[in-house]
């Protein structure tokens, strides 16, 4: 049996927790068509997080909020090892740079590529098509370079495993990075009652340290059963949370991805962005989106992202109506 030499490749991925997900098809498909060693860069923040995806072999941290002090430290160690292909994911100047300060024998961009990136590339991965999903435009660089695309698509990240406690558990996650994308916290407690009453479940809030105290409101008007973890878990011990979990019902988020990376069926509500691009990835899930329609033609992204009528256009019977159907679906009703 013939086995092809290993290649090296170094991936540039800086951020964000969704996007770092969005990857991992295409990190398993370059590992498994060139017989790939994976090194990846990514933000301090997120290094611990990717030590935990399968195809990793060694994290180098970009510290970006520390370049005076240690950018020099970060190019030697960058440059430490020479690699055979040094693909950028991101396709921003900061990634570009990256990419190019790596030692490497071709390197390549993503296809939606902006801020002038393109120019720090040896080529990009075809033409930019933002009119898909973000894990299908990442795939651009398996299809330039030939290679098999997996299928179906395979999200190869593995967190410990802790045991799990009878009856049915539901995460909620009401919190995002933007204002408009945040539904409401009183129908999220009044959703989770009528989920406890109609299959007596446990209920789990999690988010970031900003967010535990309105996470905190949401259980007062649940009552029992409710647990906040919001600000209390590493992204390691988050992903082992929501493996357990029978559904996460959730805004617009980085814990979206997580949970549809690892197979947890999510219920995801949209308002002012939409699920064509960053929707929760796989058939397992369902999307609300918003019926707000602005009467204004040409609104940018922030203005949206602060615009609370496009989120509350979801009301509370919907999601409700819409966990309760999946939910005797996964098996889990008492």
């Amino acid at each position: 049996m013939t086995h092809l030499p290993q290649t090296r490749i170094l991936i540039v991925k800086l951020s964000s927790l969704g996007d770092l997900f969005h990857a991992l098809p295409t990190v398993r498909a370059l590992k498994e068509g060139l017989n790939a060693e994976i090194d990846w860069v990514t933000q301090p923040e997120y290094a611990e997080l990717v030590r935990y995806f399968d195809d990793v072999n060694d994290v180098l941290a970009f510290p970006r909020q520390h370049l005076q002090t240690q950018l020099l430290p970060f190019l030697r160690d960058i440059r430490k090892k020479r690699y055979d292909f040094v693909i950028d994911l991101q396709g921003l100047m900061k990634s570009a740079i990256v990419t190019a300060s790596a030692r490497g024998d071709k390197k390549i961009g993503p296809s939606g590529s902006r801020e002038g990136a393109h120019l720090l590339y040896h080529t990009v991965a075809g033409r930019k098509n933002k009119d898909r999903h973000a894990v299908d435009e990442l795939l651009d660089v398996v299809r330039h370079l030939r290679l098999p695309l997996p299928n179906p698509l395979h999200f190869p990240v593995t967190f410990p495993k802790n045991s799990r406690q009878e009856g049915l558990h539901i995460a909620l996650c009401p919190c995002s990075r933007a204002a408009g994308k945040d539904w409401p916290a009183d129908r999220f407690a009044s959703m989770a009652l009528a989920l406890q009453q109609e299959f007596n479940a446990v209920i789990h809030l999690v988010g970031s340290p900003a967010d535990r105290v309105l996470c905190e409101q949401i259980i007062e008007n649940i009552g029992s059963q409710a647990v906040n973890h919001a600000g209390s878990t590493t992204l390691i011990e988050l992903g082992s949370l929501l493996q357990k979990m029978d559904l996460l019902i959730t805004v617009d988020s980085g814990p979206m991805h997580m949970a549809a990376a690892i197979g947890t069926p999510t219920l995801a509500l949209f308002g002012p962005t939409s699920p064509k691009r960053t929707g929760p990835y796989g058939n397992q899930h369902r999307i609300i989106e918003s019926s707000f329609q602005s009467a204004e033609k040409k609104i940018s992204k922030k203005t949206r992202q602060r615009d609370m009528r496009y989120i509350e256009s979801i009301s509370t019977e919907e999601v409700t109506a819409a966990a309760l159907a999946m939910l005797p679906a996964l098996g889990g009703r008492t």
